[in-house]
């Protein structure tokens, strides 16, 4: 999630930075914020409606990248064991995140609604389990077994990064690790595992099938002290291109029919309108995991790793956000409620304009602000050398 996790290299490790998942990642930031803003415009041009996966997908397999770079080179240079002890000091990181992140939004959510006299706000996003039994509703989100709308992609990273930490040494058989995902996962689907919550039912984002796309991305981002190549990185094919082509624009003519018309639904085949109703999100339905692994092959091959524009004025800022990724998310989730409330007053396109580009700028400076102080904190202190007072009786 966050561009921080990468390890220091190493003497003589020359990887440069992979400023594509920063750019990419601050991209899913983006979007993540736009889609939790009901009525917002913009929300109609971002990725869940242009192809069967959307931010969550991109943000998840980004996160696998970014942790098999950085816990991978530190697998390699000090083995599992401190590695290992890398990633869970990470996963408190989160955790403490988390549960301030919960603590803040209940009560913004709830001051919202007693204000404004909006109880909708509570069930809408879930928070009515906190109104009944605020004690066990607090215990249960210590647990992670309360996950109200919006704060449910935390926890899934946590459950993430522990499984990581304990098949770290997989990295260097990535081929082994994939297959035991690939396994897990269909294993999790024939069976619908899930983790249980407090409220009834299951996580909204299955971390027992979400495990697959993030390995995927650890493989991608790992590289083995010899050089060799990921297995997953296939190399550019014109015939594989052109497939990979026609299945995104076969799900985007999908997703067009259905929200657009949707009358057409009633003349095709049962089979055909199943493609959409039934791509569920929670266990990563194939289709969702196959979108956002052809949407990674055409742009990893589209955009080389030292493309210019990278390091452009325009780029900047998302690869600002993309490398402080943390404290960017938290602020996007209470910054979009109240880009809603915002909306709920006016729906003209001023106000739309003035909560995107507001929105966007809050974030920004968000991780403007953890990058200075991030910069601040490794900077190297120097003592400044203090004067010497003269003791009485003695020379200076």
């Amino acid at each position: 999630m966050d561009g921080s996790t990468r390890a220091p290299p190493a003497a003589g490790d020359r990887r440069p930075r992979d400023l594509r998942a920063d750019f990419f990642r601050g991209m899913a930031l983006w979007f993540i914020f736009v889609d939790h803003i009901p009525g917002n415009w913009l929300g109609n041009l971002t990725l869940r409606n242009l192809a069967l996966s959307d931010a969550t997908e991109a943000f998840v397999l980004l996160a696998g990248y970014a942790a098999g770079i950085a816990y991978g080179a530190a697998l390699d240079r000090d083995g599992w064991l401190f590695a290992g002890a890398q990633v869970v000091r990470r996963v408190g990181t989160l955790y403490v995140a988390h549960i301030v992140l919960f603590v803040m939004f209940t009560a913004q959510v709830g001051l919202s609604a007693a204000t404004l006299d909006a109880a909708i706000y509570i069930d809408e996003l879930h928070l009515d389990a906190f109104g009944q039994e605020p004690y066990r509703a607090l215990l249960e989100a210590l647990l992670l077994r309360f996950q109200p709308a919006f704060l449910n992609i935390l926890p899934l990273y946590i459950v993430l990064l522990l499984q990581f930490a304990l098949l770290l040494p997989l990295l260097r058989r990535p081929r082994l690790l994939l297959a035991l995902a690939v396994v897990f996962y269909a294993v999790v689907r024939a069976f619908n595992l899930e983790l249980p919550t407090w409220t009834g039912g299951g996580w909204f984002f299955n971390p027992l099938a979400w495990q697959l796309l993030f390995f995927i991305g650890c493989t991608l981002g790992y590289r083995a002290p010899d050089g060799a190549r990921p297995p997953l990185a296939i190399r550019w094919h014109w015939l594989l291109g052109v497939a990979v082509a026609l299945w995104l624009v076969f799900t985007f003519v999908l997703l067009f029919l259905g929200w657009h018309r949707p009358n057409l639904g009633m003349l095709a085949p049962r089979w055909f309108t199943g493609l959409l109703t039934d791509v569920d999100k929670t266990s990563l339905h194939p289709f969702r995991l196959l979108s956002i692994l052809a949407l990674t092959y055409l742009v990893a091959h589209a955009v080389p790793i030292g493309a210019a524009w990278l390091r452009s004025r325009m780029a900047a800022p998302f690869v600002l956000m993309g490398k402080q990724g943390l404290p960017v998310f938290c602020s996007g989730i209470l910054f979009a409620f109240l880009g809603r409330l915002a909306l709920e007053q006016s729906d003209r396109w001023t106000m739309q304009a003035a909560v995107n580009l507001a929105g966007l700028l809050s974030l920004v400076a968000v991780g403007a602000l953890a990058a200075w102080y991030k910069e601040r904190e490794r900077a190297p202190r120097t003592a400044t050398p203090q004067p010497v007072t003269p003791t009485p009786g003695r020379p200076a």
